[in-house]
């Protein structure tokens, strides 16, 4: 799991035990990428919808309608409703370079951008993940939703998201160590 997440099939690493990064490289500019980060409406199309006051200690929420993203969404697993939402709070800041935000009872998530010529690398990285159980959730959702980024950002058509998610959390599973 050390390759460097420039196309859409390469996988997260762990940086440390509960430390999840992934990247990905989308077409700029970065206040394109940012845009997706930090408006509902276009994050809705890869993650989660929420309104967000770009200002450290803000509070937020995220509303995920996983079924929404892809046509067809796939089959969606057993124990998974229809939506989903998480309170979250803004703990950094650095328009347009840097968003960082508590997840939940899951830990923290920071997303870097960084400019690469044309292109603008994203880099996730989930800390304090709190069972293996939980970072095997994470990586296969967090790698499913960057993927559909990637597709949305590049013009083309996402790959069915759950089918997608299935598959990712079983390449997880043999990928972590137990």
């Amino acid at each position: 799991m050390n390759d460097l997440a420039t196309t859409p099939d390469v996988y997260g690493e762990l940086i440390e035990p509960t430390t999840l990064k992934i990247q990905r490289l989308l077409p700029g500019p970065i206040e394109r990428v940012w845009a997706y980060l930090t408006e509902s409406e276009l994050r809705r199309k890869w993650m989660a919808a929420g309104e967000m006051d770009l200002q450290v200690g803000a509070p937020f929420e995220l509303v995920w309608r996983n079924d929404e993203l892809t046509d067809p969404p796939g089959q969606r697993p057993e124990g998974f409703s229809e939506e989903h939402s998480m309170q979250s709070r803004i703990t950094e800041l650095d328009p347009p370079r840097k968003l960082a935000f508590t997840w939940s009872n899951t830990g923290d998530v920071s997303i870097e951008l960084e400019p690469k010529g044309d292109d603008v690398l994203l880099t996730v990285i989930h800390r304090s993940l709190p069972s293996r159980q939980s970072l095997l959730m994470h990586a296969a959702g967090w790698h499913i939703h960057l993927d559909v980024l990637v597709a949305r950002a590049t013009g083309q058509a996402p790959s069915t998201f759950w089918d997608g998610w299935v598959r990712l959390h079983q390449d997880y599973d043999r990928r972590v160590p137990a």
